[in-house]
Order: C-alpha cells, then structure tokens, then sequence
C-alpha cells in the first residue's frame, strides 16, 4: 500500500518541482535586468525602447532571448557572435544561469509582439 502511495507522491513532488524553481529564476531575472539597467534602452516595460531599432523585450520568446545574449557575450570573433558595443558589454559578466534567468523573466512579461497575422 505505501509503494502505491509513494508513486502519486513522486510524480506530484516532480511535477511542481520546477514551479517553484522558475519563481527563483524569475526574481534573479529581475533583480538582474534592474541591476544592469536595461530599462534605459528597451523602455521602463521593456515593450518600448527609445529607438526603434532596439528589439521589444517584454514576451519574446526566451530560447530567442538566451540565444542573443550568449551570442553577444561571444563577441564578433566567435562562431554565431554578435557585435554591439552595448550589449556586449552588458553580457560578458553574465552567467548562463544569468541569462536563463534574465530570458525566463523577460518572456514572463505581457508584451506587443505579434505572433500570428
């Protein structure tokens, strides 16, 4: 009878596992935006930045964001690298913690972009 029970027990313990890990993850995305001021150029709410060839941050899909920011932090000489005075700057410190952490919370925001037409 215990091994019945343990197996619902299990599968419910690992199935809200990553909740509370991804509420983790979204407060050190938060805390880490702030940190390095990415408001400043992607807008207060990340959805209106002051130019308009900066990218809406605000619900873009996070492999996209993860992708961008490890690229920026290789730089221009490595394969699949960005090349923005800024924004590289901005990740060469990041971890790729940091970044998950940072992608998870900026697609957890409400945002503009349009997915389908």
């Amino acid at each position: 009878m215990k091994k019945i029970l343990m197996v619902p027990a299990l599968l419910v313990a690992a199935w809200t596992a990553p909740l509370a890990v991804s509420a983790a993850d979204l407060a050190n995305g938060r805390a880490l935006v702030e940190k390095y001021n990415c408001a400043s150029c992607h807008g207060k709410d990340y959805n209106s930045p002051i130019d308009p060839g900066y990218p809406k941050l605000a619900g873009q899909h996070a492999d996209y964001l993860k992708h961008a920011l490890t690229a920026y932090r290789r730089g221009d000489t490595a394969m699949n690298g960005r090349n923005n005075a800024i924004m590289s700057a901005q990740a060469k410190p990041l971890t790729d913690r940091d970044i998950n952490d940072i992608a998870a919370y900026l697609h957890s925001l409400p945002g503009s972009l349009v997915l389908r037409k």
